[in-house]
């Protein structure tokens, strides 16, 4: 009964960690077990060696989002593969995927290159419809790509090496941006205006945006190689950009500094709090055996692991839909792994099947987070977005099936890394 308040309670309005908090109290209550171990739980993950990671990593993403760093990369991607048949389509997913990959927020992204990119992409011929459905489901495309933060936070959550996590994200990610582009690539080639090539802007679209393309080299070589740790990479990320943003280029003022460093404290607060919640409720879902009961009721439907990963997509979407990214890693997965252990689905892989459904959620309607931000950025009526967003999410729903049901897309690449 207890539960069904706080449930219904969140559902009203209740912050979420306060509904989660006194669910795990109540549940501690009920058990006779001592309160102690619901804040023995918030300083476990206080001691957890990657979390100084997910407000460092957070802290740069907010730095690349205030800088004009956007636009340098579009100058110098659309250089590259504008002239291609719907090259600046591609160079608008390429750009807005290496961003989200920073930020770990997809709204962030859409905000920051949306009233760039919309315009852009109209002159060159693309229809309004498509336009809009690329912008949307391109904010968050890139949350499977190194150093997102869903990531992190599953690796926290799970206790899945976050350097595994890292790689096994790669290639599925990979595959979400080759099939969209080849449909920006089809489409350009039918409605697109055609630019020509201009090699003599190459060296100084490069040059320009140097201080951004080498960031990504550095962290992810410097973390497969062993030269530093995820934690130390944070660090790392957060002195270049303030190098590069503030000393260098000068697009963010000491001034904004302040502002820039509230703004990502709030969520990384938020997060955290929400995050130490779910950990101490996970403990008493541990303690009375819920996932055991869960999973003698489910065999009875699912009996075997594909059926368990059909029906784990459907659930995924539909959460994708109803919570944010954040929320929905520190809640769902804890309930999710034993059930996917026990149908003998890898952690590292379940990872990814679990942010790819997210991700797919976000532009799903009628409720994905990513329509509404659309909608308000771009002013244009919900229903829109719906429609322009429905043959991006159907390519998007085809890769998933592959990333869920051939494991290899997630795991060969892992594998490789570690029998090196």
């Amino acid at each position: 009964m207890i539960a069904l308040v706080f449930i219904l309670l969140a559902f009203s309005g209740l912050p979420l960690f306060l509904a989660i908090s006194g669910l795990a109290l109540a549940g501690f209550a009920k058990e006779s077990l001592q309160l102690s171990l619901y804040f023995a739980e918030v300083m476990r993950l206080a001691n957890n060696p990657t979390l100084m990671a997910i407000p460092l990593f957070t802290l740069g993403g907010y730095l690349l989002a205030e800088s004009n760093a956007s636009r340098r990369l579009v100058n110098l991607v659309q250089v590259l593969i504008g002239w291609l048949p719907g090259g600046i389509a591609i160079v608008t997913l390429l750009v807005m995927a290496l961003l989200t990959a920073f930020t770990g927020a997809s709204g962030i992204t859409i905000i920051a290159l949306g009233g760039l990119m919309l315009p852009t992409l109209l002159k060159s011929g693309f229809s309004e419809r498509f336009s809009l459905g690329l912008l949307t489901s391109s904010g968050s495309i890139g949350l499977l790509f190194p150093p997102s933060l869903p990531l992190i936070l599953y690796g926290v959550v799970s206790s899945v090496p976050i350097d595994k996590l890292f790689i096994a994200g790669i290639v599925p990610g990979l595959l979400f941006v080759i099939c969209i582009s080849l449909f920006s690539y089809l489409k350009g080639r039918r409605n697109a205006l055609f630019r020509p090539s201009e090699p003599a802007k190459l060296w100084p679209a490069l040059k320009g945006s140097l201080g951004e393309i080498i960031l990504p080299v550095i962290i992810i070589g410097g973390i497969y190689s062993g030269k530093f740790t995820v934690s130390e990479a944070a660090v790392l990320t957060v002195v270049y950009l303030l190098i590069v943003e503030v000393v260098l280029y000068r697009d963010i003022k000491l001034v904004d500094l302040p502002r820039i460093f509230i703004q990502s404290s709030v969520l990384v607060g938020g997060i955290l709090v929400i995050l130490a919640a779910a950990l101490a409720l996970t403990n008493y879902i541990i303690f009375t055996d819920i996932p055991s009961h869960i999973l003698n009721l489910i065999k009875n439907f699912l009996p075997n692991r594909w059926a368990f990963l059909i029906a784990l997509n459907i659930f995924l979407l539909i959460v994708g839909c109803l919570m944010d990214i954040f929320s929905a890693l520190v809640v769902i997965v804890p309930l999710i792994l034993p059930l996917a252990q026990a149908y003998g689905v890898d952690f590292l892989h379940l990872g990814i099947i679990f942010l790819a459904n997210l991700e797919i959620g976000y532009s799903t309607p009628p409720v994905g987070l990513n329509l509404f931000i659309a909608s308000f950025r771009f002013q244009k009526p919900i229903v829109q977005l719906y429609r322009a967003a429905l043959p991006f999410l159907l390519i998007q729903l085809l890769a998933l099936l592959a990333i869920t049901y051939i494991p290899a897309l997630s795991l060969a690449s892992v594998a490789l890394f570690s029998s090196k």
